[in-house]
């Protein structure tokens, strides 16, 4: 088991950036994929981006492709997510999540057993 916690969310105005990390506690972290997922009021929580156990592969949502880079960093068990050019589309709740180590990266939160509870992002246009 890995217990997560976000950090970093906050008020930015558009074109803005901001960086999120998603600290884990416990010895196994690199042995899991880790993905990035937002819920904005009213709507379905949605994949954001994804990187694998090793950082060797990485995956995003066409939405926030070029713009959203995940990192990780193994030996501090935390992983990152850096969002630039943001805009008010992007605002939402932001959860990083742990799923079973594989070179795919799902999309599905299905996918993924542990989450954590979830940093605020709100972009002002």
């Amino acid at each position: 088991q890995v217990q997560l916690v976000e950090s970093g969310g906050g008020l930015v105005q558009a074109g803005g950036s901001l960086r999120l990390s998603c600290a884990a506690s416990g010895r196994t972290f690199n042995n899991y994929n880790m993905g990035w997922f937002r819920q904005a009021p009213g709507k379905e929580r949605e994949f954001v981006a994804g990187i694998s156990w090793s950082a060797g592969s990485t995956d995003y949502a066409d939405s926030v492709k070029g713009r959203f880079t995940s990192s990780r960093d193994n030996a501090k068990n935390t992983v990152y997510l850096q969002m630039n050019s943001l805009k008010p589309e992007d605002a939402a709740v932001y959860y990083c999540a742990a799923g079973r180590s594989s070179s795919f990266i799902s999309r599905s939160a299905y996918d993924y057993t542990n989450w954590g509870q979830g940093t605020q992002v709100t972009v002002s246009s």
